[in-house]
């Protein structure tokens, strides 16, 4: 139902977009989100966009990843810039919806592996 694309290697400073790929019945309706979770930490919200467009973003990616959705492809993208080692961690892209404003994933999708390392 979804698949996350574009993880690897890369190094501080560096960029990555990855894709998440959802089925056009659960594009079309969802809220998209991603998460990540780095190796003994909780899984943390990222950023999410709304099927029109509006997004939102936590304070530390702000400024550095910009989310976005290509809804002929039924497809979501996370650009990635200025990457620190504290963002190396498995991402997870997640369909859901929205609640006031908070954000509850009711999909979630194989994840990718990010490693910011020199």
């Amino acid at each position: 139902l979804l698949q996350a694309f574009g993880g690897g290697l890369v190094q501080p400073g560096g960029s990555l977009r990855l894709s998440c790929a959802a089925s056009g019945r659960i594009f079309s309706a969802a809220v998209i989100g991603w998460y990540r979770q780095a190796p003994g930490e909780q899984r943390e919200l990222i950023a999410t966009i709304t099927n029109g467009g509006n997004t939102d973003y936590k304070d530390f990616v702000k400024g550095r990843f910009t989310i976005s959705r290509d809804n002929a492809k039924n497809t979501v993208y996370l650009q990635m810039n200025s990457l620190k080692p504290e963002d190396t961690a498995f991402y997870y892209c997640t369909a859901g919806r929205l609640r006031g404003i908070y954000y509850y994933a009711d999909y979630w999708g194989q994840g990718t592996q990010v490693t910011v390392s020199s």
